[in-house]
């Protein structure tokens, strides 16, 4: 359910998503597991907001983005499982933290230069953050805040975004052993849950002040992730 709300334009609540998975499963792992449940959730995003994308931030963002994502990549073969856990944890703080910046010191973000520079820094740093913690969310809500899209572009932009890098993803998932028959089994269990987050999100957004909302997300979000990196 998390997962659907997300993906309807709560961007925050994928990072619960994310530090739950992290503490019912071995973090490495995790990231296998949750994979297949985000690309459902993309799907449904894209089938209610699928008129409302913007095709050439897409192309812009995509190459850094799939670079990214080999980078992450070959992180995660040399990073000890035992570290795993605090690095997911790590980058969901450090995500919740700009999230957290973003929605209540909107000022700092107006006069990001609209440059192929940021672009490709922002793609490039999503694309290792999806990669090692499904953890993209808040860098592309920066980039898209910071050139001022509209709540439904915003929204339908990143479905079809977050669709395409997560598909991308799925062989390198399977070639870690991320990925498998097991896992899916899991997946498919889950699925209605996500049909009803999403459906749920799209009222949610439509009744609940989207900032007291993230807020409460991005408090448990930074608990959370202070609880997987050890810190108590």
């Amino acid at each position: 359910m998390c997962i659907g709300i997300s993906k309807s334009g709560f961007a925050g609540l994928g990072l619960v998503t994310v530090i739950v998975m992290a503490q019912l499963f071995p973090p490495r792992e995790s990231t296998g597991v949750l994979l297949p449940l985000l690309i459902f959730g993309d799907i449904c995003a894209v089938i209610a907001f699928r008129k409302h994308a913007l095709w050439s931030l897409i192309g812009r963002m995509l190459p850094p983005t799939i670079l990214g994502i080999i980078a992450g990549y070959f992180l995660m073969q040399h990073i000890p499982d035992a570290r795993f856990g605090p690095v997911i944890g790590s980058i969901v703080l450090t995500m919740a933290l700009v999230q957290a910046l973003r929605r209540f010191r909107p000022a700092l973000f107006e006069h990001v230069p609209h440059s192929h520079t940021f672009a490709w820094s922002m793609g490039g740093v999503s694309g290792v953050a999806t990669m090692l913690a499904n953890a993209a969310g808040p860098i592309m809500a920066l980039y898209l805040l910071a050139i001022n899209l509209p709540k439904y572009a915003f929204v339908g932009t990143g479905a079809w975004f977050f669709l395409l890098v997560n598909v991308s993803k799925v062989p390198l998932s399977a070639n870690l052993g991320l990925i498998h028959g097991h896992s899916l089994l899991f997946n498919a269990v889950l699925i209605p849950a996500v049909i009803v987050g999403t459906l749920l999100g799209r009222w949610l957004i439509a009744i609940v002040p989207q900032r007291v909302f993230e807020l409460l997300l991005l408090i448990f979000a930074g608990v959370a992730s202070l609880r997987l990196i050890g810190l108590f």
